[in-house]
């Protein structure tokens, strides 16, 4: 949600399905995004010569810090996703309330470890929409902080 606040600070559209899908990444206005897309798939693979396609790919059209930032990401949300997963870690209630289109516009919930995530009922739903548009202006304010 962070992200998608401080987006549209600086007046640009947000299309999260930039994050999974190759066509969106093409289309949005994040330098290299398809790039990225491509490498965040192939690592997610075992084909080594798809990885070192893709690695030189990023390095090509972002420059080699770019390329370490995203192996730097790529590697810590790793990271992240299988401490939580072993030791069945679930969503906050308010996380997944607030995600839950988030998740469903990218197939997050098509994943394996989708299965442990509890659906959200029709009146965290409800309330989740009364709340959201207050979350998300504090989140445009604390960014615009930021950016000041």
């Amino acid at each position: 949600m962070m992200l998608r606040a401080s987006i549209e600070i600086e007046g640009g559209d947000v299309d999260l399905r930039a994050i999974t899908d190759s066509e969106a990444a093409v289309e949005s206005a994040i330098p290299g995004a398809d790039a990225l897309v491509a490498f965040a798939n192939a690592t997610l693979g075992a084909d080594e010569a798809e990885i070192t396609k893709a690695r030189d790919r990023v390095r090509a059209e972002l420059g080699t810090e770019s390329l370490v930032d995203a192996a730097a990401v790529i590697g810590n949300f790793e990271r992240m996703v299988r401490i939580a997963d072993g030791i069945g870690i679930p969503l906050d209630t308010v996380v997944n309330v607030g995600t839950e289109t988030i998740r469903q516009d990218l197939g997050i919930d098509e994943y394996v470890t989708g299965e442990r995530t509890a659906k959200v009922t029709g009146v965290q739903r409800f309330f989740g929409r009364i709340v959201q548009p207050i979350v998300m202006r504090l989140m445009q304010r604390r960014a615009r902080k930021g950016l000041g």
